[in-house]
């Protein structure tokens, strides 16, 4: 019996001996090191050289100097070393379901599922191009929910995604459905009116899973029958809007190109402004003092001047895109140089997904230093999702989402256009 026990006790201990190897060797399959030529610190603004990342579980364990880091044993190693490498980019301003190749009626034929399969699509295509956070700000019948959980459970590739559903808007505004005659009596799924409505439209959006709330404030380009300038919702609809929200824990995004919608909803509470087209001073300084961040596509009216009238886009839209392009990038270079908060904002599904980074040469051009743009593409970008403990930044304890180019985008910002390597929570999705 002794000689029976002994034998069991060895076995026990030997199977625990193996089950502790397994483990360690699984806890080093999730681990990798990143050798960096170049590593771009975007919270201090500066360029390392030789720098050592290493990715444990989907997040940086550490970084530091090629010559003193230690290389955990068993870890796979990722020779960038003639590579610049960067924090993902974060693109505050999207539409993942939309598809900017279609003409104005063509999505009166399409169903939810159908928009959700190519927000599947276009997610996909957007991470490769090193954009690892998206912000969606309007899809009909919450399609991308449908695309964020898909992604969240592993069933797609896609950006960390947050959504915001539906956008909401006033009766026949900018987030209304207004190309259909009246007897089709055809409304957006977003529609409210009052503060009762806007308050039942909120709830509705959080019920259904949305991670922020967007309205139009102001009328816009897309859309029949209104002015970009126009204000859309009275102060008091906009304050029991944003009051909703903030009680449910969601941050807000307002859609506003004139200047009195832009001032009332930063008064009223509003956490980030899209567009800011015609933005005036007072509207810069209201902004500055309140901390927010403003989100202006200041690129994509070039695509759609080229190809808006190849797809058959009417002319209403054409012109009112024309005439507020150009304000729109003086009013990003007075914010610039005011010191007004910027974030990555690009309206991508306006344009094709994929190419969100055109635009940082933009905001170059119209003010920013390359430096700059990548941290209003990475640090500014975390700070307005409220993600700044999670994401934007190569930094102890953050998700690691890492992107490398092979030209420097300090001396040439386009270098963002063309993404080498990506990852995105320690998962490798694109090397050459």
């Amino acid at each position: 019996m002794r000689t029976m026990n002994m034998y069991v006790h060895l076995a026990v201990a030997a199977l625990a001996t193996c089950t502790l190897a397994s483990a360690a060797l699984g806890a080093e399959a999730n681990v990798s090191v990143i050798r960096a030529g170049r590593l771009i610190d975007v919270t201090n603004g500066k360029v390392l050289g030789g720098q050592v990342i290493v990715v444990r579980d989907g997040r940086i364990e550490a970084v530091g100097s090629s010559d003193s880091a230690a290389i955990p044993a068993g870890a796979k190693v990722i020779d960038l070393g003639s590579y610049t490498v960067l924090p993902g980019l974060i693109d505050t301003h999207t539409h993942i379901t939309g598809d900017p190749t279609l003409p104005p009626y063509a999505g009166y034929g399409m169903s939810v599922p159908r928009m959700a399969l190519k927000g599947a699509t276009y997610a996909q295509r957007t991470l490769l191009a090193g954009i690892t956070t998206i912000r969606d700000v309007g899809a009909k019948g919450f399609s991308d929910v449908a695309v964020r959980d898909a992604i969240n459970d592993g069933e797609i590739p896609g950006p960390r995604l947050l959504v915001s559903g539906p956008a909401l808007g006033i009766t026949g505004g900018h987030c209304d459905s207004n190309l259909l005659a009246p007897e089709y009596q055809e409304a957006s799924d977003g529609v409210a009116d009052g503060i009762v409505g806007v308050r039942t439209a909120v709830r509705r959006n959080i019920k259904y899973g949305v991670d922020v709330i967007k309205f139009c404030g102001t009328g816009g380009v897309f859309s029949k029958g209104d002015t970009p300038g126009a204000q859309q919702y009275t102060f008091q609809e906009m304050q029991a809007l944003i009051d909703e929200a903030h009680m449910a824990g969601r941050k807000v995004a307002v859609h506003a190109h004139g200047a009195d919608g832009i001032k009332a909803a930063i008064r009223a509470g509003v956490d980030t402004v899209e567009h800011a087209s015609l933005i005036d001073d007072e509207g810069l300084q209201l902004a500055k003092k309140a901390g927010i961040y403003l989100s202006m596509d200041i690129y994509n009216s070039d695509y759609t001047q080229a190809e808006g009238p190849k797809r058959g886009e009417l002319e209403e839209f054409l012109r009112k895109d024309r005439e507020i392009a150009e304000t729109q990038r003086e009013n990003f270079r007075k914010a610039v140089r005011l010191g007004v908060k910027l974030t990555f904002g690009t309206d991508a599904g306006v344009y094709p997904h994929g190419d969100n980074a055109k635009q940082l040469a933009y905001m170059v051009r119209y003010g920013m230093t390359p430096m700059q743009a990548i941290q209003a593409a990475t640090l500014n970008g975390a700070d307005a999702l409220g993600l700044k403990a999670q994401i934007g930044a190569l930094t102890t304890g953050l998700a690691a989402d890492i992107i490398a180019v092979k030209r420097d985008p300090l001396e040439d910002i386009r270098a963002l256009e063309q993404v080498d390597f990506v990852m995105k929570a320690g998962q490798v999705y694109k090397q050459q």
